[in-house]
């Protein structure tokens, strides 16, 4: 950064002590801070045709006063100012909440322009701001800030001013002329001018996309570089296997591999090639075949001579991925073991024995894989699913079994790509984007409360036919503050209308994990057939006789948990149906439910939840990770995003951005940033 824009605000006139005092608790301590406090959003002074103007849309237009105001006064202090405005042909009420001193300024005839929402059933506005005579404004878009104390909007504009006035000259270009020519990008000296005092709407559009561009790259060059050194610092295996081998192996499967699969087969397997340890995040929707890769690439691990380890968040689940691998793998001479806390005594120790000698090729299990005595011989490849059920340093654990082994985390739960390629920008992300052939779509239906007999008819039909059924509930017990369905209570009215025809089970997340797996069991055998239940069986249960999925208050979940919830369904050959009891007060509660009527792509909905949500609320606020962008909006801007992603992978490979003197000043922001103290990435 330039050195004349690192000095304090008291060089600018009009800003004393005290003033200085107070933008410094704006967070405004140099004159580059005040340079760069963006607007967050613009004030539209544009005169309009009420013909063009929508409904509660704002608006502002020029009038001759056509009435006498009148004035109402109501409660303490409170009134109301209303007048007839001629607009044009339009004669149309205005009105001024707790301003009555504009009654003595508003003549008959009189020129005004006034600004506020439209009204259209009334041809009314309701204005906030009001000037005598023609609108005269030096700008149709005024930028409006987010201020304290006595620091008014309009004091604010003019220390920007003035600092532009005096320092714009030392504003340094930090784009190559090949960047700014290839997205013709406006300069950042004029861009940055154009932010706070535009003269029109196109101007400010180009001003915004240059810096919403530069936000991306710059974030993105920090993570690519990150990532870079990452990869190039941990030494990894060379994982080299007989390439006959494997493909004999894909041929052997049950059903063909999907154009999807087979591409991120192919991405991972680079990566086990390379030198340098793989940090992977594989992403596939519920039933697109995440397993199947999974055993392909712990196939190739052992051909290359190693052992390979998934874990996963549950026991059940650890049962099932062992016993579904264990047929995949036995023709081909493979050893599996399942390793889990109900793993005890002599057979416990043989088995940690037989794979400390390198007897056990793959070991599945939970939690229990990164226990101090669990050690692998040469331990290559792990894999942990549903990653974010694991913290950070169980993970590290387990990837401390072996030296430097590749590393590749999967999960069901789809991320928007725009907040994978943000939050997971060190990782390699690589996504199942298609359905294996041949699998039914999941019927899902939007019933009201007053429905629940005929959906209840609805299921005892589809049990009378063998199959099972989930009943999700928000609550597990009555709640004073929320009218929800709780689980103790529907598990109450479900057992006594199947009484004597089915067997009702009741599952939550205050149960013991022991209780837990063991009622899982239970449904898992067909010992019950319908199982109340919390969100715990959001993830790892895989039941293919359970073809009906009931959930309650439905309003209550987001699209992305609605999914995952509905996924625990559809696993077999049957048709499977999901219905959504909701009563939404809301627009957007309405606006989801509709979603997941429409569409079944776990990747549509996680995107439509970034919409509705926005990505704070996506992850939850305080462990989001998320940047924050003073312009950019990774949902309205992902297709910059994605732009600047590639564009900064392209840069951090080029030994031309690193030694280039067109790339200096761009290639301060990643090297400034503590992580490569300097030194050049070879």
């Amino acid at each position: 950064m330039n050195e004349q824009l690192n000095k304090s605000l008291d060089k600018l006139k009009g800003i004393g002590p005290e003033t200085k005092k107070q933008l410094e608790e704006m967070n405004i301590d140099t004159i580059y801070d005040l340079l760069e406090y963006f607007p967050y959003r613009y004030e539209d002074y544009r005169l309009r045709n009420l013909e063009e103007i929508k409904h509660e849309e704002k608006v502002t237009v020029e009038g001759k006063v056509h009435s006498e105001p009148s004035l109402v006064f109501y409660g303490k202090k409170r009134s109301r100012l209303t007048i007839k405005l001629l607009v044009e042909n339009y004669l149309i009420s205005v009105v001024f909440f707790n301003q009555h001193y504009l009654k003595s300024k508003l003549a008959v005839n009189e020129l005004i322009t006034v600004t506020g929402k439209w009204d259209q059933h009334r041809q009314t506005i309701t204005a906030n701001h009001l000037q005598i005579g023609s609108n005269q404004k030096a700008q149709d878009f005024e930028p409006v800030y987010t201020v304290k104390g006595s620091i008014t909007v309009k004091g604010l504009r003019k220390f920007i001013s003035n600092a532009l006035s005096q320092y714009e000259g030392e504003v340094e270009e930090i784009f190559p002329d090949s960047l700014l020519t290839k997205y013709r990008l406006l300069r950042r000296k004029e861009a940055l001018r154009i932010i706070h005092f535009p003269k029109d709407r196109e101007e400010l559009k180009q001003a915004r996309r240059r810096f919403v561009y530069e936000e991306f790259l710059l974030f993105q060059l920090k993570m690519q570089g990150l990532r870079k050194y990452e990869r190039e610092h941990s030494k990894g295996i060379s994982q080299n296997h007989d390439v006959n081998q494997l493909r004999a192996f894909i041929d052997s499967l049950p059903f063909p591999l999907t154009s999807a699969q087979k591409r991120v087969v192919n991405e991972i397997i680079k990566d086990m090639k390379s030198p340098y340890r793989m940090n992977r995040l594989l992403q596939g929707d519920v039933g697109s075949g995440k397993t199947v890769v999974a055993a392909v690439v712990l196939y190739a691990t052992i051909l290359a001579g190693f052992q390979g380890a998934l874990m996963v968040p549950t026991e059940i689940l650890a049962e099932q991925h062992a016993e579904s691998l264990q047929k995949l793998f036995e023709p081909f001479g493979i050893t599996c073991a399942l390793l889990t806390s109900s793993v005890k005594g002599k057979r416990r120790r043989e088995l940690l024995a037989h794979l400390k000698e390198g007897k056990i090729d793959v070991l599945i299990g939970t939690h229990a894989l990164i226990q101090e005595e669990v050690e692998f011989k040469a331990l290559g490849l792990v894999i942990t699913d549903e990653q974010h059920r694991f913290g950070v340093n169980q993970r590290r654990v387990l990837r401390e079994k072996g030296t430097n082994p590749d590393v590749l985390f999967m999960t069901a739960t789809p991320i928007p790509r725009t907040l994978a390629i943000t939050v997971f920008g060190e990782m390699d992300v690589s996504i199942i984007d298609e359905m294996p052939a041949g699998r039914k779509t999941i019927e899902t239906y939007w019933a009201k409360h007053d429905m629940l007999t005929r959906i209840l008819q609805f299921m005892e039909k589809e049990l009378s036919q063998g199959r099972q059924s989930y009943v999700i509930c928000p609550l597990i017990e009555e709640s004073e503050k929320l009218d929800l369905q709780n689980a103790v209570d529907v598990h109450a009215t479900l057992s006594q209308f199947f009484q004597n025809r089915y067997q009702v089970g009741l599952m939550h997340g205050k149960l013991h994990p022991d209780e837990k797996d063991a009622m899982m069991k239970q449904f898992s055998d067909n010992k019950i057939q319908v199982l109340v239940s919390t969100t715990v069986v959001e993830v790892g249960v895989n039941v293919p006789n359970a073809t009906f999925m009931l959930v309650y208050d439905a309003e209550r979940f987001g699209l992305s948990q609605l999914h995952q919830l509905r996924g625990r369904v559809g696993r077999g050959d049957a048709q499977s149906y999901c219905v959504l009891i909701a009563d939404p007060k809301t627009d957007v509660g309405k606006e989801r439910m509709k979603i997941m009527t429409e569409t079944n792509d776990g990747f549509v909905l996680s995107e439509k939840d970034l919409e509705l949500r926005g990505p704070g609320d996506f992850f939850g606020k305080k462990q989001s990770g998320m940047p924050e962008f003073k312009m950019a909006d990774m949902v309205h801007d992902y297709r910059t995003l994605e732009t600047a992603r590639n564009d900064a992978a392209v840069l951090i490979d080029s030994p031309v951005f690193w030694e280039g003197e067109e790339y200096k000043n761009l290639r301060k922001y990643v090297t400034d940033t503590g992580v490569f103290s300097g030194e050049k990435l070879d």
